[in-house]
């Protein structure tokens, strides 16, 4: 079992590695590729967070702390998402492009200003950058769907050929009409659209509804992630067998993508490597081929990450 002394021990080591140039991508013949964590610095003057930030854990989450845990669990890449403590991808960036072989970026955006249109264009020349991540998650940025101010986005990711992921609990239905009238733009679900308050309510039947609706447009793919938090059960998440198997039917598995939100859930509740396993052992219905592109072969194929 993962636990905190072990997070930590974990970090000591990496810090040699790192510092001895020896941090190696495990070799293996599945690739598997997380396809999210979010990485972030403390704060200081130099990096401040937004104020009242509050990160998923009380250390920073670094580049020297993912390595570790990748390593031991058998992880050969991440896909760093930037959290919202601030609007800003360096340090993501300065992770794939320190470890190219292990990272790629789905950067944050400001939404709320459409001169922001002008960066897209050349968004993923930047060195590591694969695509955007927008989120959707407070009264203040749900409204940006309502009102107009992320009209800009959608079109503007599509031109420039940009992959989105989105996040927006409870709010899938919205995207509906986005998928709809802009079919080259790739849009990537979060955490199948669930969280813990979700399967508090008893309502996960209803939102993986609304994940499977979205399936009907090509252009929608689904993140199986932060699972950890929709599960009302211990490992090996029982509870989650039916849903993972509805969503899956609906999109297939070169539009499932797994991953794990790694720092946003209790460490000592389930390891970095039984989340692999729930997948590569637990579910009966994935076959051998269907695993290797769930756990990594068709989220690289989909963001055109080489």
């Amino acid at each position: 079992m993962f636990t905190r002394r072990k997070f930590i021990g974990s970090t000591m080591a990496a810090s040699i590695a790192v510092a001895t140039g020896c941090a190696t991508q495990p070799a293996g013949k599945r690739m598997i590729v997380d396809a999210q964590v979010h990485f972030w610095k403390a704060h200081t003057p130099d990096w401040p967070w937004v104020p009242g930030a509050t990160p998923q854990l009380p250390e920073p989450f670094t580049i020297e702390r993912a390595l570790p845990l990748m390593d031991e669990a058998g992880v050969d890449r991440v896909v760093i998402v930037p959290p919202t403590l601030n609007d800003r991808n360096d340090y993501a960036l300065e992770a794939a492009q320190r470890y190219p072989g292990r990272f790629g970026v789905m950067g944050r955006i400001p939404l709320q200003d459409p001169k922001s249109a002008a960066l897209l264009p050349r968004w993923r020349e930047q060195k590591g950058m694969l695509g955007c991540r927008v989120t959707f998650n407070t009264p203040a940025t749900l409204k940006w769907l309502s009102d107009g101010t992320a009209d800009w986005f959608w079109p503007a990711a599509e031109k420039a050929g940009v992959p989105v992921m989105f996040l927006a609990f409870g709010q899938l239905p919205r995207f509906a009409p986005i998928a709809e009238r802009h079919p080259g733009l790739q849009l990537i679900i979060d955490h199948m659209g669930v969280n813990t308050a979700i399967a508090k309510e008893g309502k996960m039947t209803e939102h993986i509804g609304h994940a499977v609706a979205l399936a009907k447009y090509p252009n929608v793919s689904i993140k199986m992630s932060n699972l950890v938090n929709a599960s009302l059960e211990p490992y090996p998440f029982r509870d989650l067998t039916p849903h993972l198997k509805r969503v899956f039917d609906a999109y297939g598995p070169q539009r499932c993508y797994w991953g794990t939100d790694l720092t946003n859930t209790q460490f000592t509740r389930v390891s970095y490597r039984q989340r692999i396993t729930h997948f590569t052992e637990e579910l009966p219905f994935l076959s051998e081929s269907d695993k290797d592109w769930v756990m990594g072969r068709a989220i690289m194929q989909r963001l055109r990450w080489a």
